[in-house]
C-alpha cells in the first residue's frame, strides 16, 4: 500500500486498519478545527479567499458561543457575566490598574504643587531645581530597575514570588508616598522623589510577572493546547493591561472629586495648602488598601501560577535560573530581542509625547486658565478616548487577518502622520480658528498608541519568547522602553515644543520599521508549538522541528530571509506528533505501573484520564509494531521534500 507520499511500504493488516484510523483519532488533538480546515491544511497555508472564509466563519462561530454562554449567565444569574470579567481580567490586571493609577496621579498633581507652593516647584527659589527634575527621573529608574530585577527573579524563583513581592513593594511605597514629608519644602521633596523611586520597583516588576502569568494561565497545563490559549491568549493578556488605563481614569475622578471635597466645593484657584495636603495624601491612602488585598490574594489564592515554568524547567532538567537558555535565547532569538524591546523604546517616546498637544491647545481655548481643573478634565476626556483604543486593541488582536503585526505597524504610522502634521504647519494649528483640528489629532494619536503599540508590545515581549526566560525578556525589553520615558522627560527639558514635534514623529517610524523588519507575528500560533520548537533547539535539533513555528506566517522578514522556515514540514511533522505523544503515553503507563507495583495493587488499571480511550487502544494496538512503519514514512517524506526543494 503506498504512503502519503507515494513510496509502497508492506504492512500488517491489523496496523493497516490502524493507521485507517490514525485521522480520525489524532486529528481532534493535533489539527483543531480552529486552526485547520476539514482537509488538515494549517490557516496560515490557505489561499487568501479561502483563509478570509475560514477565519471570519471560525471567529464567527467563536462569538456566537460565547454570546451564547453569556446570555445562559445572565439568565441564570444577571451580575454573573460581570463577576466572569472581574475574575478572567479584573483580577490579573489588577497590580497594573493599581499602579496606573499611581504613576498617572504623579503628573496630575504636579500643577496642584505648582499652584500652592510655586518658590518650591515653579521658580525653584526654596527648592532645589535637580530634586525636583528628579521626581521623575528616579520615579522611571526605580521602574527600570524593578523590570530587569523581578524579570529574572520570576525565572529563577518563580511566578508567584514575582507577583507576591510587587505587590509588597508597592503596598510599601504607597505608605511612604502617603506620609511623605520633611523639615522643609525641599526635604519634602526628596522624601517624596525616593517614595516614588521605591514605589517604581515594585511597578517594574509587574510588567514582566503580569504578562507572563496571565499568559500562561490562557495556555494550560496539558499536554495539548486550548482552544482558550489559540483563540483568546492575546485578549487575555492584553484584557489584563488594560487595566492600566482603568487605574488612569479612576485616579482622574477621584482626585477631581477630592479637591471637590478639600477645597470647599470648588476647583477654582487659589488653592490652600491644606487643601493640596489632604487631596494628594488621601489620593494616594485609596490604592494602598486596594494593593493590601492583592497581596493577600497573590499570596493565597495564586498558588499555582508558577505552573507552566516549573513543568519548563523540568523538561530541561533546570532548578534555578535556566542561564542555557538565556544565551540560546540571544543565539536564536537575537532580533526578536532588538525588535521588542526597540518598538517598546520607540512607543514610550511617543507616550510621552502625545502630552505634548495638551498644554498647547488650553492655552489657545482658555489662554487665562490658571486652574488645575481644566487639564484634569481635558485629562479624563484623553483617558477615555485611551480606553476605546484598548478595548479596540483587546478585541481585534487575535484576529488573524489583521493581529499583533499589523496592528503594530498601522499604530506606529498613524502617531507618525499625528504628529508630522503639526510639527510643519504648527502656528497654522495653534490659531483659535484650526485648534478643533488639533485636538483631534490629540486625541486620535492616544487612540492609535493603544490600539497599536502600547498594547502590542506588552503582549509579544512575553509571548514571542520560550517560558525559562519570559519574564527576563520581557523586562528586559519594558526596561528599554522606559529608557525612551528617561530620554524623553530629559530631552523636552532642552528643546522648545515645535522641536519636540520636529523629533518624536520619526519613533514612529522607526518602531514601524523594526517591526516590519524582525518582529515575528504569532497571531494564531499555538504557544505550545513555540515551547515544543524549543524544545528541539535546547536539545540542539533545531533542524528536526518541522511543525507550524517556523511556518512563514510566524516567522519575521529576517528569520524568513535567513532560511529559518525552510524546515516546516506539516506531513512530516503530523507523525512526529503522534510519536512524542505515544512516547509520553508510554512514559506515563510506565509511571502508572511502577505506582501500582509499589502499592501492590491488585494489577486492574483504571483508565488514565489524561488519555482518551481511542488513543490508547491505538498506542497498545501499535506497541512494538508501529517503529518501523513510521521511521520509513518519515524519510519517505523528508526524502521527497529534499527531491522538492532541489528541483
Amino acid at each position: 500500500m503506498a504512503t502519503e507520499t507515494g513510496s509502497a511500504v508492506p504492512r500488517d493488516p491489523i496496523l493497516t486498519q490502524d493507521h485507517h484510523n490514525e485521522k480520525a483519532i489524532f486529528d481532534h488533538l493535533l489539527r483543531p478545527d480552529d486552526s485547520y480546515d476539514e482537509n488538515g491544511t494549517y490557516w496560515a497555508d490557505m489561499g487568501l479567499a479561502k483563509r478570509f472564509s475560514f477565519v471570519t466563519r471560525v471567529d464567527g462561530a467563536e462569538a456566537k458561543r460565547e454570546l451564547s454562554i453569556i446570555g445562559k449567565m445572565t439568565k441564570k444569574d444577571p451580575l454573573s457575566p460581570l463577576g466572569a470579567y472581574f475574575r478572567n481580567y479584573v483580577i490579573p490586571g489588577a497590580g497594573l490598574g493599581l499602579e496606573g493609577y499611581v504613576l498617572f496621579s504623579i503628573g496630575n498633581i504636579k500643577p496642584l504643587f505648582s499652584a500652592v507652593w510655586p518658590t518650591c516647584w515653579k521658580s525653584h527659589d526654596v527648592c532645589n531645581p535637580t530634586w525636583i527634575a528628579s521626581v521623575e527621573y528616579l520615579e522611571i529608574c526605580g521602574i527600570i530597575v524593578g523590570q530587569i530585577l523581578v524579570g529574572i527573579l520570576g525565572d529563577w524563583l518563580g511566578r508567584r514570588w514575582g507577583l507576591i513581592q510587587d505587590a509588597t513593594i508597592m503596598f510599601l511605597g504607597l505608605l511612604m508616598l502617603t506620609a511623605s514629608w520633611g523639615t522643609t519644602l525641599n526635604g519634602w521633596v526628596i522624601c517624596y522623589a525616593w517614595s516614588l523611586f521605591f514605589y517604581g520597583v515594585g511597578v517594574g516588576g509587574e510588567y514582566p510577572m503580569t504578562a507572563t502569568s496571565s499568559m500562561e494561565n490562557a495556555t494550560g497545563s496539558g499536554k495539548i493546547s486550548t482552544r482558550e490559549d489559540r483563540l483568546h491568549r492575546g485578549r487575555k493578556t492584553t484584557s489584563a493591561f488594560l487595566m492600566q488605563g482603568w487605574g488612569q481614569f479612576f485616579n482622574q475622578v477621584i482626585l477631581i472629586i477630592l479637591l471637590l471635597i478639600f477645597h470647599h466645593g470648588s476647583g477654582n484657584p487659589p488653592y490652600s495648602a491644606v487643601a493640596a495636603q489632604w487631596a494628594f495624601r488621601v489620593s494616594f491612602a485609596i490604592p494602598a488598601v486596594g494593593t493590601l488585598w492583592l497581596v493577600y490574594y497573590r499570596m493565597y489564592k495564586m498558588k499555582f501560577a508558577s505552573k507552566q515554568l516549573a513543568v519548563a524547567k523540568q523538561k530541561a532538567h533546570v532548578t534555578g535560573y535556566d542561564v542555557a537558555s538565556l544565551k540560546l535565547t540571544f543565539t536564536y532569538f537575537g532580533t526578536r530581542v532588538f525588535a521588542t524591546a526597540g518598538a517598546w523604546f520607540a512607543n514610550d517616546v511617543f507616550f510621552y509625547g502625545n502630552k505634548l498637544f495638551q498644554s498647547e491647545f488650553i492655552a489657545v481655548i482658555s489662554p487665562n486658565n490658571k486652574s488645575v481643573m481644566e487639564g484634569w478634565l481635558w485629562n479624563l476626556v484623553n483617558v477615555g478616548v485611551s480606553l476605546v483604543g484598548y478595548y479596540l486593541a483587546s478585541f481585534l488582536i487575535d484576529n488573524k487577518l489583521y493581529g499583533r503585526k499589523w496592528m503594530q505597524i498601522i499604530g506606529f504610522i498613524a502617531d507618525f502622520i499625528l504628529f508630522t502634521i503639526p510639527a510643519f504647519q504648527f502656528a497654522f494649528y495653534k490659531e483659535p480658528a484650526n485648534i478643533a483640528t488639533f485636538q483631534a489629532m490629540y486625541f486620535l494619536s492616544s487612540f492609535f498608541n493603544q490600539f497599536g503599540p502600547n498594547a502590542v508590545t506588552f503582549l509579544v515581549a512575553a509571548e514571542v519568547f520560550p517560558t525559562p526566560i519570559r519574564a527576563t525578556a520581557h523586562g528586559f525589553s519594558a526596561a528599554v522602553g522606559k529608557l525612551g520615558a528617561l530620554l524623553a522627560s530629559v530631552l523636552y527639558n532642552y528643546i522648545d515644543t515645535q522641536t519636540k514635534f520636529y523629533v518624536v514623529p520619526w519613533f514612529g517610524l522607526f518602531g514601524a520599521l523594526i517591526t516590519y523588519l524582525f518582529l515575528p507575528d504569532t497571531t494564531g500560533l499555538d504557544l505550545k508549538e513555540q515551547e515544543r520548537r524549543w524544545q528541539y533547539i535546547r536539545q540542539g535539533r533545531e533542524q528536526d522541528y518541522h511543525g507550524i513555528a517556523v511556518h512563514h506566517k510566524h516567522l519575521s522578514l529576517w528569520e524568513r530571509i535567513r532560511g529559518v522556515g525552510k524546515y516546516y514540514d506539516p506531513q512530516l511533522d503530523y507523525k512526529q506528533k503522534i510519536e512524542e505523544l505515544r512516547g509520553q503515553w508510554e512514559k506515563s503507563t510506565q509511571n502508572k505501573h511502577e505506582e501500582h507495583e509499589k502499592h501492590h495493587l491488585d494489577g486492574v488499571d483504571e483508565e488514565d484520564e489524561t488519555w482518551s480511550s481511542d488513543v490508547s487502544t491505538y498506542f497498545e494496538a501499535t506497541r512494538g509494531l508501529n517503529a518501523g512503519i513510521v521511521t520509513s514514512e518519515m524519510h519517505d517524506i523528508k526524502k521527497n521534500s529534499k527531491d522538492y526543494e532541489s528541483s
